[in-house]
């Protein structure tokens, strides 16, 4: 990963309370681990920024080494990683992703 890579997702990371690194964007995602983590996002109600991978390989290779994690979608959250779609899926299900966010203080209990 080149250095310029990584700064550039480290910024993202910090500037965002919650980043969805995705396929696509919101409106139009490119593949359906991607629209399933924005799904979830959505149903929360949180608010969250995106970056789409595939405007630019270097964050596409650089954010699999920045989390050690292999695949895209990657949820953050106050710079913290989370997971991928199937971890979000689990989570939400569980309840556990609506609690973080709420302890994060980035929505309301409903």
């Amino acid at each position: 990963m080149t250095e310029d890579a990584n700064a550039r997702i480290d910024a993202a990371v910090k500037a965002n309370d919650v980043l969805l690194f995705m396929k696509g964007t919101p409106l139009f995602p490119q593949c359906g681990f991607s629209s399933r983590a924005i799904a979830i996002l959505e149903r929360i109600g949180v608010e969250y920024g995106t970056v789409d991978v595939l405007q630019d390989q270097g964050i596409r290779q650089g954010i699999k080494a920045y989390s050690d994690w292999p695949t895209i979608p990657q949820l953050y959250v106050k710079g913290e990683f989370v997971g991928g779609s199937d971890i979000m899926m689990e989570m939400y299900e569980s309840g556990e992703l609506q609690q973080l966010m709420e302890e994060q203080g980035l929505v309301t209990a409903q």
